[in-house]
């Protein structure tokens, strides 16, 4: 079967558009990974947005080595993403054309993977699954991963509206043609998150689309890099701005086509993704940050509708309730909480005529279907105390009830797990029963988690700094049971020093993650803290303005 797949696959179908600016260090790569594609690549061409490093010189190695790669040099710089792929598209000839980033790469076989699927399925557009990768740690997560579990095909986005929550272009294969007579193409200049208008006016054109679950793209996530790309510089208002003009012009593009439905999809996926991934990180921001992102934010919300809030999920309608009913920046630590993945609510727990509600002075934002889903849905707020300087060393663990729905489901025991981050890897698990409490807050439960063999978590090599997450599974009598990460509380976030079997000595540094999660900084090897505080030096003075 794979052979005649291989004999009938058509040969050089297909242009690989390639852009970039300033990325001598990276570009190579991403040129390689598809000249690595094999027949049915036609053409590479890269758009070099006027860069002035030496990206252009290693272009015209690379052309002058690989017949298959031309260079379009930009004398300008646009500014933005959205130029250099439309110059790509207005010079590309082959029938189907993709997106690769400079710093990004093709998995081996992406190509014939997606040109197979559109030739088979007779189909304009063809997506397949991209893997998030976090560098150097290699941690990956796929990208919109229910999307992609099974091939299908669907004869438009009105067969699944959740196509719009995937608004990346490069893990897509598009019919060139399709493109020019539909108009499909960038904003163009410094517009910031292009491809969600791109996307929006490929789905508002109703192209049926084949959907393979193969993984076409890696998605290169380098956070400690001098200038970080667009998606992970967020460290200015602007960014979120530029968010919103971006989603706004998509939404509208949906209207324009009388798509309604999609203008609906696009708003609540704005609600699941985008509003919670910010909101968790408001914390990081000072209050003029947060004092312009609260206005810019309820100016956006007050587009949406009733029903947008109510298919949202319930953390992010909570959320959205709470930025539109205060006209300024409230509840911070618990708004983070819920943006936080899973989200966990944090006290008060306040209550206006038997109804659960955010707060006693903003009854309007109820707690919507709190009473009816199943524990293992709920934002339970677990708070964990390291206590790793003193031994013996553990963690001191609080389950807070939730309105009651704990308490009927009487939980009994409660598993701490400590996995790596970078691949999921399970490395220590504790088991402990639970003890109810009765305080000024209401009911609780407590336990002390004892911490023993930490120094097996480090790494064969030295110096290897590895982060694990703390996750913590609780068991009740009825059955049911909750699965989350837990929050990180009291003073115990510093770092300590202990002995360790394979390098002498462990340096552990329990921390509060963004979205205020415990997570437990690894490293071996008596030159570990210099490891550690190299590595934050250098991310501090890649975030100043200098």
């Amino acid at each position: 079967m794979a052979a005649e797949t291989e004999r009938s696959r058509p040969m050089g179908q297909v242009c690989v558009i390639v852009i970039g600016y300033n990325d001598e260090r990276h570009i190579r790569s991403a040129v390689l990974s598809a000249l690595r594609q094999g027949p049915a690549v036609a053409e590479i061409l890269v758009v070099d947005d006027a860069s002035t490093d030496d990206t252009a010189m290693v272009l015209a190695g690379l052309a002058r080595r690989h017949p298959l790669v031309r260079v379009v040099r930009r004398t300008v710089n646009s500014g933005g993403c959205g130029t250099p792929r439309n110059d790509g598209l207005r010079e590309a000839t082959a029938p189907y054309v993709m997106f690769l980033d400079s710093d990004d790469e093709l998995p081996p076989g992406a190509v014939d993977a997606l040109l197979d699927a559109a030739v088979h399925h007779g189909v304009p557009v063809v997506a397949g699954a991209c893997l998030r990768r976090e560098l150097p740690e290699m941690r990956d997560t796929p990208w919109q991963y229910e999307l992609y579990q099974r091939a299908a095909v669907h004869n438009g986005p009105n067969e699944l509206p959740a196509l719009v929550r995937d608004t990346l272009c490069v893990n897509k294969l598009y019919s060139h043609a399709f493109l020019s007579q539909y108009g499909v193409f960038f904003p163009e200049g410094a517009f910031r998150y292009e491809d969600f208008v791109f996307t929006a006016r490929l789905l508002a054109a109703s192209p049926r689309i084949a959907v393979i679950p193969d993984i076409v793209y890696l998605w290169h996530v380098r956070r400690s890099v001098a200038h970080p790309s667009i998606s992970l510089a967020r460290s200015s208002v602007d960014n979120w701005i530029s968010r919103l003009r971006a989603h706004r012009s998509a939404v509208e593009v949906f209207e324009r086509a009388g798509q309604r439905h999609m203008a609906h999809a696009a708003r609540v996926k704005f609600l699941d993704h985008d509003l919670r991934m910010y909101v968790r990180e408001l914390g990081t921001h000072d209050s003029n940050h947060r004092a312009e992102w609260w206005r810019r934010t309820r100016e956006h919300l007050s587009s949406f509708n009733e029903s947008d809030f109510t298919a949202a999920s319930a953390p992010a309608r909570w959320l959205a309730r709470v930025v539109t009913g205060a006209d300024h920046p409230r509840d911070l630590a618990r708004l983070v909480g819920l943006g936080n993945r899973p989200a966990r609510l944090l006290p008060p727990y306040a209550c206006v005529n038997g109804r659960p509600v955010w707060a006693a002075n903003l009854p309007e934002v109820a707690l919507d279907r709190i009473e009816s889903e199943p524990i293992s849905r709920l934002p339970i707020n677990i708070d964990a105390e390291p206590h790793i300087w003193r031994w013996p060393r553990h963690l001191r663990i609080t389950v807070h009830e939730l309105y009651g729905r704990l308490a009927a489901a009487d939980p009994k025991t409660l598993d701490i797990e400590l996995r790596r981050r970078s691949d999921g890897r399970l490395g220590l698990t504790r088991s402990n029963v639970l003890k109810k409490r009765h305080g000024p807050d209401g009911e609780s439960w407590t336990t002390q988690v004892l911490l023993h063999g930490l120094d097996t978590l480090a790494g064969q090599h030295a110096h290897r700094l590895e982060v694990w997450e703390v996750w913590a599974r609780v068991r009740c009598t009825d059955g049911s049971s909750l699965y989350t990460c837990v929050r990180a509380t009291g003073s115990g976030l510093r770092r300590t020093v202990i002995p360790g079997r394979r390098h002498g000595v462990i340096l552990i540094q329990p921390y509060a993650t963004a979205g205020g999660s415990l997570s437990l900084r690894i490293a071996p090897g008596p030159g570990a803290a210099a490891v550690v505080v190299t590595r934050k030096l250098r991310r501090l003075m890649s975030r100043s303005p200098g």
